[in-house]
C-alpha cells in the first residue's frame, strides 16, 4: 500500500520553512527529507532538488540553486482543535459517553464501544494527519476511557450488591 510519507521505503520528515527564491517569491510550507537528516544536511547534500510541500498544497521539487534564503518557522496550528480541547475541561462522564444519568451497564458499554471505535488513534494510523488531529484523537480516547472507568465502577458495585441481596437458595424452617 502506498503511504504518502514514505517513498522508496524512506520515511520523510517535514521541516516547516519559508523559502525566498531568486525572483523574490516567498514560499511557506515544509521541506521533506529522510528521518534522521537535518535541514543543513539536506541543503548541503549533492542533489540539485529538494522536495517541498506548501501548506495546503501539492508536493513539488525546488531547485537548490533557485533558493536565496531558507528560514525555519513554526507550523500553522488549527485553532479549532486546540480550542475545542481547552473548552472540554468540564468532565461529565454521562455527557462524554452520550448516555442518560440512570443508564445501565450495558448501555454504558455500548456507548463506550461505539465512541472507542470512532476516536481511537490506531484507526487513523495509516492516514497522514496533522499532529494536532492525532493529539485530539488521543485526548478524546483518554476522555472516553476515563468516562467509562468513572461509570463502570459504581455500576459494577451496584450489580454485585444486587447479587448479594438475592434471597438464599435454601432456608431451613424455624424451630418450634
Amino acid at each position: 500500500m502506498f503511504e504518502r510519507n514514505k517513498v522508496d521505503n524512506i520515511e520523510h520528515n517535514g521541516v516547516p520553512v519559508e523559502i525566498t527564491t531568486d525572483c523574490g517569491d516567498v514560499l511557506s510550507g515544509r521541506l521533506l527529507m529522510p528521518v534522521g537528516r537535518g535541514l543543513v544536511e539536506a541543503l548541503n547534500s549533492p542533489g540539485a532538488f529538494l522536495e517541498f510541500e506548501a501548506w495546503g498544497g501539492e508536493r513539488t521539487f525546488i531547485a537548490k540553486a533557485s533558493m536565496r534564503n531558507v528560514r525555519l518557522v513554526q507550523a500553522p496550528r488549527p485553532q479549532s482543535l486546540k480550542g475545542r480541547l481547552e473548552a472540554a475541561d468540564g468532565f461529565d462522564p454521562h455527557t462524554i459517553l452520550g448516555v442518560r444519568a440512570g443508564s445501565g451497564l450495558d448501555d454504558v458499554k455500548a456507548a463506550w464501544h461505539r465512541l472507542s471505535k470512532a476516536y481511537h488513534p490506531d484507526r487513523y494510523a495509516s492516514a497522514e494527519l496533522p499532529i494536532e488531529v492525532l493529539d485530539y484523537l488521543s485526548a478524546m480516547a483518554r476522555r472516553i476511557n476515563a468516562a467509562y472507568a468513572a461509570l463502570e465502577g459504581p455500576l459494577l458495585t451496584s450489580r454485585r450488591m444486587a447479587a448479594l441481596r438475592q434471597p438464599p437458595v435454601y432456608e431451613s424452617r424455624p424451630r418450634g
